[in-house]
């Protein structure tokens, strides 16, 4: 078995594992979030871009594309995906959201698949809606998804999710910390090689869930006003069971 750091196997499986739907959905809320609150919205930065599925559909919509990640193997995947495209307008960029540094503003950015969940530290999303501010024109809009507490408590704390095809398979363990809102996934991931044997390897990724009325003073405090909080990709309030919970924020100082 190999261990990988997060990402570094996964990147060449992520597409297979993320439901197509879900991508249709994160696109259908960009643009109503965008014909809503800011119809000429142009220029946009996707945080934490991972293989680039929604950057690319984005810029075949007509926008300004620039797509930001830490991980490098995700970047390598996402510049394929342009090359099979035949799209060299969308520029990718490594770099850390909590240090993002580029030089320039935007109308719009989001980060989505809860991206911002990997920020185990309090003062790394302090820090992150800060650079976020930062890089955003005045009435600028900051887009988010978070796993809520109910998905900690109760989704994840039923235990081990297993998934097989013939192609691929995973186990994925959850191993939470109730009190401090963490979770490690342990992921146990079995990729058919071409000689029909199965490569195995396994990554942990960390994650941390904060509470909707935390989110809600970090924005505040960074100037922001919020627009909307929905969730589970529906126009309507959270409710106790939600398990995804959706912000739209504009930049008001």
């Amino acid at each position: 078995m190999k261990w990988l750091h997060s990402y570094e196997g996964f990147a060449s499986i992520y597409d297979q594992l993320m439901d197509d739907a879900y991508d249709e959905e994160w696109f259908r809320f960009l643009h109503t979030t965008i014909k809503k609150h800011h119809p000429r919205c142009k220029k946009i930065l996707d945080l934490g871009c991972g293989t680039g599925k929604i950057a690319v559909k984005m810029a075949k919509m007509g926008y300004s594309m620039t797509g930001v990640d830490l991980s490098e193997e995700m970047l390598a995947v996402a510049q394929q995906r342009l090359q099979r495209e035949h799209l060299s307008s969308v520029r990718l960029i490594q770099q850390d959201m909590r240090e993002l540094e580029l030089n320039e503003t935007f109308d719009m950015i989001y980060s989505f698949c809860d991206a911002l969940n990997y920020l185990v530290e309090e003062e790394d999303v302090i820090s992150t809606i800060k650079r976020v501010a930062e890089h955003l024109e005045q009435h600028g809009l900051f887009l988010f998804d978070v796993h809520s507490l109910y998905k900690l408590n109760h989704v994840y704390a039923r235990g081990p999710i297993v998934q097989e095809d013939e192609e691929l398979a995973y186990i994925w363990v959850p191993e939470i910390d109730f009190a401090a809102g963490r979770v490690d996934h342990h992921l146990h991931f079995f990729v058919r090689e071409e000689d029909d044997l199965y490569r195995r390897f396994y990554e942990i990724h960390q994650q941390r869930v904060y509470s909707m009325e935390q989110w809600k003073e970090w924005l505040q405090s960074a100037n922001f006003e919020i627009l909307a909080i929905t969730a589970d990709f529906e126009e309507k309030a959270p409710l106790p069971e939600s398990e995804r919970i959706f912000f739209v924020a504009k930049k008001v100082g």
